[in-house]
């Protein structure tokens, strides 16, 4: 026993932290980022009549910028922070996405371009800066887990819209005329979450090594350690981002419309739906958990054709799920299988190019994040409209959902000596 500790205590020294606090430390920032799934109960103050009464395309923007930015903002910090380290590029786009959220209180109805800068621009850019830093730093202090760590890490961002919803929810009620001023609050929270987190934040003095690291892992890890560059001159960085696109793309279609929809399909309360969004995102943070551990056992490929397909068949019956409790199991379903793919992909990315510039290799995937983001609200909207042509939409997005199934089966980790042109 005395052994064991004497051993876990000379790794501790010799990495220069306690990977444990590190991780609560990355958790609560996730929370305080992860707020942005809570979107669809500002959206919808946004359309109230009593209040701006946007269109619901036009409500549905400043998320889409945000979103669209986080591929930004996780490129330019994954790069800055494979060289100068994680606590700096978290604490720069802490301090960004906060002050993005409280510009965005000072929109009103006639100032629709300031929520988008503040909320959108700003806050989605810091957004990403933040989120690309636990999910590559964890990677390094938990060789032995590390779909199950990441999955945790990036836990804490889905259950951000659990703690965000109902407090958004009662901010709007103090002042439903002007639901944009939620904002300010919300804002000074999160800066304070994510600067007592991030100070936290370092890489590994030395690497870590654990008995588990290399007894326990489903698949063998890479043990070439591929730089950005030659991780985009191989065809699996491309199918790997397809798969995250796809997923992305699948699941926030339905988080983009999620309270509407459970009203207008299932007959639930608009406090009912806004409560539903809150519960829905701890599914969303479960389910990255869940499949990042699941992964681990499984392989990352079989679970990518389980997130995939669960969410095809959901989406494809949530418009005729005319009951409250059917509605909510399908979102949740769907929801955690959102989050599966968060939680799954860190460490596949991992697997496939090696951890030591995890940050630049997952930040470019992260591109699948903006895309899936951007297209998936658009589509789902559009397809909708205002006649709330429910089956059309949702169908449509269980379709492609189903046939990217594709893309997992042909996919396969890079050769352990494979070869890569330098151009």
């Amino acid at each position: 026993m005395s052994e064991s500790r004497t051993t876990a205590g000379q790794r501790q020294a010799t990495t220069g932290g306690n990977r444990w606090v590190i991780l609560v430390a990355a958790v609560l920032v996730q929370l305080a980022i992860g707020a942005v799934y809570a979107w669809s109960v500002f959206s919808k103050a946004l359309q109230d009549d009593g209040a701006f009464g946007w269109s619901k395309a036009q409500a549905t923007v400043p998320f889409e910028v945000a979103i669209g930015m986080i591929f930004v903002g996780s490129y330019i910090g994954g790069r800055i922070q494979d060289t100068r380290g994680p606590r700096i590029v978290a604490l720069t786009g802490g301090v960004v996405y906060s002050i993005g959220v409280i510009i965005a209180s000072l929109a009103r109805a006639d100032s629709f371009w300031l929520l988008v800068l503040g909320y959108g621009v700003l806050g989605g850019f810091g957004l990403g800066m933040v989120y690309i830093v636990p999910i590559a730093m964890l990677q390094k202090w938990f060789p032995d887990k590390p779909g199950l760590i990441t999955g945790i890490a990036v836990a804490g961002f889905g259950f951000g819209a659990v703690i965000t919803a109902p407090v958004g929810q009662a901010l709007i009620d103090g002042s439903p005329d002007v639901p944009t001023k939620a904002f300010l609050w919300l804002g000074i929270g999160y800066l304070v979450a994510i600067l007592v987190g991030a100070s936290q934040f370092r890489n590994p003095a030395a690497p870590v090594t654990t008995a588990a690291a290399t007894t326990k892992a489903a698949e063998p890890v890479q043990a070439r350690q591929f730089t950005a560059a030659e991780a985009l001159r191989t065809p699996q960085w491309y199918l790997l981002t397809a798969i995250l696109t796809l997923s992305v793309m699948a699941g926030i279609s339905l988080i983009s419309v999620a309270a509407g929809s459970a009203t207008d399909i299932s007959g639930m309360s608009k406090v009912g739906a806004a409560s539903l969004v809150g519960v829905l995102a701890i599914f969303n943070g479960a389910g990255r958990v869940f499949w990042g551990w699941l992964s681990d056992i499984i392989g990352k490929m079989p679970a990518f054709l389980g997130i995939l397909g669960i969410q095809g068949v959901c989406l494809l019956l949530i418009p005729h799920a005319s009951s409250p409790a059917l509605f909510a199991v399908l979102a949740a379903l769907v929801y955690t299988c959102y989050g599966g793919a968060f939680g799954t992909m860190p460490s596949t990315a991992g697997q496939f190019f090696g951890v030591r510039f995890a940050g630049a290799i997952y930040g470019l995937m992260l591109v699948a994040w903006s895309l899936g983001g951007i297209v998936g609200p658009l589509l789902i909207s559009q397809l909708i409209g205002e006649n709330k042509q429910y089956t059309l939409g949702f169908t449509v997005i269980g379709i492609i959902a189903l046939v990217a199934l594709v893309v997992p089966l042909i996919t396969r980790k890079p050769a352990e000596r494979a070869e890569v042109t330098t151009g």
